[in-house]
């Protein structure tokens, strides 16, 4: 019906079959046994990688590739390796071939191959390759063609519906939108450790770093849009589809048959059997399209794509009419305006363009900028804008200004932004690779090639990485990898601590607890758990004997006194025993067997012996001194509690006090003020920060207890911390501040001398002594039973009332018997003793 003339006697034959028939294969051997040849292929990519592997055969001086963004081109090819549109139909050849030739029934790129189907051929042979579904169209539009039947090399079975976390490995999941990829992608990350993904919207460069990832088995899932359905080859198994509907340029729509089993096709590949099914919230497929899909039969074509090619250039308005010309046959239906229709017609609208598009070559001008293409597939304004600007500055310079060209560049070089962001990006730059591409439009067209393929490169490394590092954890896919093959995981602890298994770290060994990292474990973490944990008992043992060896100085409270080893926690202090000798209790872990425990605590009690005597030497000397009566009373209820004690409460036996045993408690470091009794030297950092841990063991308190900074004599009071606490590291709260015992002492005592005759004028040293302001430190007074009086515009202060005592009245502990029946302070510090 519509051959050309010149090959009428050429033989034109229709290779047709399912996915995996080898189509493609064939075309290109029968192409290389011809002199010359040229196939079209519907993707870049695929352009791409037939070209390197016709160029492995004949050599790089004998191969051409062209593609709207790309061309080599080397002086005299004999083959020549296309893109449909870009094929040079003005080039004859022995031999001609289009790929996927079903794709004319396609409502966005139809056109271009139905044109092909009746307008395209070699001189000696052309080869339409496709799908079944083509063949009525195909033999009633080509009258004369050769049907060969290509039949599937594996079988294609369905597997149902399973949860995504079932899926087995080296399967690919399909959704059609980026949003649905990127979630489906997040999930698989989490679960298997990682995904590849494949979306129309990817460069060419970095799809194919993806697939290289899936296919050299660093992650064994990939999640993609139909992309996958056309012509990349891939080690899939398993084909799972997520959703079955899509959005075609304008309206959401139910895939069909033929396309279901076009991406379905994909799983299996050369004499491997392929699965395919749903997955999600998709539910099991109609038994029907199964039947169809299995068994490769799907309704035929009734319709292809049309657009008129002899156009009428003119005029703008003669084009227009000319592309809206229906179709000669009823089989073939005019094709909705394409992207280039569309622009077309923008820009006959626009004054400028009209009054430039006068006459045969500047029509013809327009129309070739008008398919400039938007790589992001929504023809937006922008791209109507620059499709005007392009045309404006060849219509009236004859080329594009450099100057101009750099600064719309200039702006997509960047690679930082987020995976839409460098996606976009990407988009623009490949439009001026097309640009670049156009013969004469721009003056050094060599250098801008290569310019923006640089930079499309850098970007389609940036969003390769992007992707992976969003969609891939290698530590876990490693480890999902090593349980797929089965056998026992090689485990081991690095020096630092870091537990590895199959060379992949998973956790870390804090003291004698295995703290896993939840990011490294995909899936059934069991088997990996079960091989860290077998390779930590003889580390567990190892440690626990180098802890028994330690030096005391190894060992230190935390900030939540918890008792640490070489920085990691081991230990806690707990309610139980007595106030210098408390319960210790090893921190929880599965990894200590109970004799291990008891050695832990073991040696956790001789370095808390060690540390009281090192803290508080004011209580070794007491249980060194020969004191009786009222003097080893005293002493006694000081050495029980720590904390300091109100005088108030101890008058009775301060009261039988010789001056002899005076003397001797002053030197044992007991001060006896005026208002409190208390030990001297407990408020270094190293006795408070004891002091807060008995504390805290003996009250069971876990939350953050602060401790004075060296130096300070008073610090703000916490209304939300039990004033026990401050009590018992000697920092009674007082008012709105905790205060310093032996200072405390001295205001008080001092407040009396002043105001024993009744009143006394304020004390402007009082505020800074106390490191406080004078609201405060008025504060402070009242709470202490002076209060603030004015009269006559005179300031003055006054003893209002007694004192509320702030020392609470500490609990006696009963401590257990200690063996000999003495539960005394002094027989547990002559204990200490005989252990040091």
């Amino acid at each position: 019906m519509a051959n050309s003339p010149s090959f009428e006697s050429a033989r034109v034959r229709a290779v047709l079959g399912p996915t995996n028939t080898g189509k493609t294969h064939f075309a290109i051997e029968r192409m290389l046994g011809h002199g010359t040849g040229m196939i079209g292929f519907p993707l870049r990519l695929l352009a791409r990688e037939n070209y390197d592997r016709v160029v492995a055969l004949k050599g790089p001086a004998a191969v051409a590739l062209v593609t709207g963004e790309e061309k080599i081109l080397p002086p005299r090819p004999r083959y020549w390796v296309c893109t449909v549109e870009s094929m040079p139909l003005d080039q004859r050849v022995d031999c001609l071939a289009v790929d996927e030739i079903q794709l004319a029934g396609d409502t966005e790129r139809g056109h271009i191959f139905t044109d092909r189907l009746l307008h395209a051929r070699g001189m000696s042979e052309t080869l339409f390759l496709g799908s079944d579904t083509a063949r009525t169209l195909i033999q009633r539009l080509v009258p004369g063609v050769e049907l060969i039947q290509r039949d599937r090399l594996s079988t294609l079975t369905y597997a149902g519906a399973k949860k995504l976390t079932r899926l087995p490995p080296r399967s690919a999941i399909v959704a059609f939108s980026a949003a649905e990829v990127y979630e489906t992608a997040e999930l698989i990350r989490r679960q298997k450790g990682g995904a590849a993904v494949v979306m129309g919207a990817l460069s060419p460069r970095t799809r194919n770093a993806q697939v290289a990832m899936y296919q050299a088995g660093e992650v064994d899932y990939l999640v993609a849009t139909d992309a996958i359905g056309m012509g990349l080859n891939m080690d899939i198994d398993h084909v799972a589809f997520a959703r079955l509907s899509k959005f075609d340029g304008v309206r959401p729509r139910r895939l069909t048959a033929q396309e279901i089993g076009q991406i379905a096709g994909r799983a299996g590949r050369h004499m491997t059997n392929g699965t395919f099914g749903t997955t999600g919230n998709m539910g099991e497929l109609d038994l029907d399209l199964v039947e169809a899909v299995e068994n490769h039969r799907f309704d035929p074509l009734t319709l292809l794509m049309w657009r008129n090619r002899d156009l009428d250039l003119h005029s703008a308005a003669g084009l227009l009419r000319s592309l809206d010309m229906p179709p000669p046959y009823n089989c073939l239906r005019r094709t909705r305006e394409a992207d280039d229709h569309q622009a077309l017609a923008t820009l006959a609208r626009e004054p400028d363009i009209v009054a430039r598009a006068r006459g045969l070559n500047a029509v013809r001008l327009l129309w070739d900028v008008c398919q400039v293409p938007d790589f992001r597939k929504v023809m937006s304004d922008q791209h109507t804008r620059l499709l005007s600007q392009i045309f404006l500055h060849l219509a009236k310079d004859g080329r594009v200004p450099d100057d101009w060209v750099d600064g719309q560049v200039k702006r997509l070089e960047s690679t930082e932004g987020d995976i839409d962001t460098l996606v976009t990006r990407i988009a623009h730059v490949r439009t001026w690779t097309y640009i670049a591409n156009r013969p004469n439009w721009i003056a050094k067209p060599l250098e801008w090639q290569e310019r923006t393929r640089a930079i499309e490169d850098r970007l389609s490394d940036a969003l390769h990485e992007k992707l992976t590092q969003r969609f891939v954890d290698r530590r876990a896919a490693g480890l999902v990898r090593s349980l797929g093959m089965g056998g026992e995981l090689l485990a081991g602890v690095q020096a630092g601590g870091a537990v590895v298994v199959e060379g992949h770290p998973v956790g870390q060994l804090d003291g004698f607890r295995f703290v896993a990292d939840p990011t490294a474990l995909a899936g059934d973490a069991k088997p990996v758990l079960t091989a860290a944990r077998r390779a930590l008992r003889p580390e567990i043992a190892r440690r626990v004997m180098l802890l028994e060896q330690a030096p005391d100085t190894d060992l230190a409270l935390t900030d939540l006194d918890q008792i640490a080893w070489e920085g990691a926690p081991v230990a806690r202090l707990a309610t139980g025993g007595t106030l210098l000798k408390p319960r210790i209790v090893p921190l929880e872990s599965d990894l200590l067997n109970a004799g291990e425990g008891d050695r832990v605590r073991d040696r956790v009690a001789h370095w808390l012996d060690a540390e009281v005597q090192r803290c508080f030497p004011v209580l070794r000397a007491i249980a060194e001194a020969k004191l009786e009566g009222p003097a080893r009373g005293l002493a006694f209820q000081l050495a029980e509690t720590l904390a300091p004690i109100e005088r108030s409460r101890l008058e009775s036996l301060i009261a039988g006090l010789e001056r002899a045993d005076e003397r001797i408690l002053a030197r044992l470091g007991v001060v006896i003020g005026g208002s409190f009794v208390f030990l001297k030297g407990l408020t270094k950092p190293a006795s408070l920060s004891l002091l807060r841990a008995l504390w805290r063991a003996g009250h069971e308190t876990w939350g953050p207890l602060p401790i004075p900074p060296a130096g300070r004599v008073s610090v703000p009071a916490d209304g939300g911390i039990d004033r026990g606490y401050y009590v018992a590291i000697g920092f009674p709260v007082t008012g709105p501040r905790a205060i310093r015992v032996d200072m405390l002492d001295r205001l008080i005592g001092r407040l009396r001398r002043a105001t024993a005759q009744g009143t006394m004028a304020p004390d402007p040293t009082i505020a800074p002594v106390l490191g406080c302001g004078k609201d405060e430190a008025d504060a402070v007074l009242l709470a202490l039973g002076w209060g603030r009086h004015e009269a006559d515009g005179a300031v003055t202060y006054r003893r209002q009332r007694p004192p509320a005592p702030p020392v609470a009245a500490q609990r006696r502990r009963r401590a257990p018997p200690l063996g000999d029946g003495d539960r005394s302070p002094f027989a547990i510090l002559k204990q200490l003793n005989a252990a040091k």
